[in-house]
Formats: C-alpha cells, structure tokens, sequence
C-alpha cells in the first residue's frame, strides 16, 4: 500500500442514465480533503450487434448524452467545493477495463452500487463493481445509493484477519481515520470450529493477543486515531456490516491477483459489497 499515496488524482466513474450525487459528494468531499483533482469519466462501449451506420450513429449519441452528464456532473462538484480541479472525459470501451487501465495513476476510484444479485453482477455487461475491485491497483469505493448516516463520535471499520490484504487494509484504514478525525474499529471475527479440543473462551482470547499485534504498530504510528479491538463470534460479512451499520466506511484488503475475478476479491469482501449499508472500501496489496 506504499504506493497509493503517490496517486495524482480521484477516478469516478459516471453512469448518465442514473443519480449519482450519492458517488459524486463522496468523491468530492475526498478531492477537497486530499486537496487532489477529480476526474470524472463516462465510457461508451462499442455495439457490435447492429449495422455499422447504425453503429456510429448509437456510439455518437452516447458520447453527447455521456458529455451532457459529465458536464452537470462537474458544475454539481464545483457548486459543493469550489476549490477542487475537475476534469471530464468521455472515452471509447467497457468501463471496467477502462477504469482498471487507468487505476495506476489514481489514488482512488469511486464507483456507485446498482445493488445486483451476485449472479446479475457477473452476467451484467455494465458491471463495474466486481471486475473494477477485483482488479483495480489503487483502493476502489463502492458507495451505495441510498443516503448513508454516520454517528458521531465518527468511526471507520476495518476488517483483520492476519493475511497480507488485512495489513494493507490496516495501512489505509489507520490514514484514512487520521485524515477525518475518526474512530476506528478493528474486527478479527472469529468462526468456532465444528470441532475443537479447546474451550472458546480460550480461543477467542488467542485470537483477541492476535489482534492486538496486528495492529500495535500501527497505533503507535497513529496515536490521535481512538481505536477498539473486537472479535466478534460469527461470519466475518455479517458481523462486519453489523459493526459498519453507521459507519463511515467499512475498509477490507484484497485477497490478490490470482484465479478468476471472483476469487481475486474474496468471498468476504464479495459479500461486504452486497451486504453493508455503508461504502466499501477494497484494498489491492502493494
């Protein structure tokens, strides 16, 4: 994760046929507290399954309407926060690849939730969130499209578990809680075993000296950031969207680049992007 601080700008993919000020305000409230610029981008895939005439008749009348969004798009950022540099563009190919070709410049990218069932998020062509998270080399943001409410005091929740991605979860989570002023919850949650010799007490006491390894040098490293130590008993994508019900966000590492997409994002964060009510964010190891 030593690299994503070197990101020179916010990535936010824009989908003209539908409300994004939910993605919008999220991404614009990150570029004015990072003081970076926000680009925000509309790809038009090509239609190949209509005559060629047709063809560049649909794909120009795509690109205007995706200009016309990006437009309204860019005035809405500059009315909430004057201060911050916005770009437009429109380009030619799927989102996904798009997105995840330009995700080594970005220090993040933002991206709103359709909320589909697992089975329509991979059979859908306009799909962005699995793919773009799965593949992304910089954090990705799901923000859903419901208005999410925080409480305050403010905190975030990341999720631990000893694994690389969890540490690179840990590096973005402890940053991201410095940067706003917030609480942050670190959950280790523990799954009894069908069969085991010891007693839980004592299992989860094991797994609670592990969490507080974990995150010790982090703390250190971070000592205005109020953190809590939790291990809750039960599935990780239930008991992490419970901790996260009013959260600012809920920060989960990548499981890596290996086998297909679904298996490269991992099944917790998976269901964390269908689950939580609060906005997801998936971190790549570095």
């Amino acid at each position: 994760m030593t690299n994503t601080a070197e990101g020179r700008e916010i990535l936010v993919g824009i989908d003209p046929a539908r409300d994004c000020h939910m993605l919008l305000a999220w991404a614009a409230d990150e570029a004015h507290r990072r003081r970076l610029p926000l680009r925000l981008l509309v790809a038009v895939p090509a239609q190949h399954h209509i005559e060629h005439v047709d063809a560049s008749t649909y794909m120009m009348a795509r690109r205007q309407e995706g200009a016309r969004a990006l437009e309204v798009a860019a005035s809405w950022v500059r009315a909430r926060h004057a201060d911050v540099e916005v770009e437009t563009d429109v380009l030619d190919g799927r989102p996904a690849r798009i997105l995840i070709r330009l995700s080594d410049r970005a220090r993040m990218i933002v991206l709103g939730s359709r909320h589909l069932s697992r089975t329509e998020e991979f059979l859908s062509a306009g799909s962005l969130v699995v793919p773009v998270s799965a593949q992304a080399r910089c954090p990705v943001v799901v923000v859903g499209d419901a208005e999410h409410v925080t409480q305050e005091p403010l905190y975030l929740v990341v999720g631990v578990d000893g694994s690389e991605p969890s540490k690179a979860a840990l590096a973005l989570a402890f940053g991201e809680a410095s940067l706003r002023g917030a609480a942050l919850r670190a959950l280790w949650v523990w799954q009894p075993p069908a069969l085991s010799l010891k007693d839980e007490p004592s299992l989860v006491r094991t797994q609670r000296a592990l969490l507080s390894e974990a995150v010790a040098g982090w703390a250190e490293k971070y000592p205005d950031v109020a953190l809590t130590h939790e291990v809750p008993v039960g599935h990780p994508v239930e008991e992490l969207a419970r901790a996260a019900d009013h959260a600012l966000a809920v920060i989960v590492g990548r499981r890596g680049d290996g086998g297909y997409t679904g298996m490269r994002l991992g099944s917790v964060v998976h269901g964390l992007l269908h689950r939580a009510h609060c906005p997801v964010i998936t971190v790549p190891v570095r």
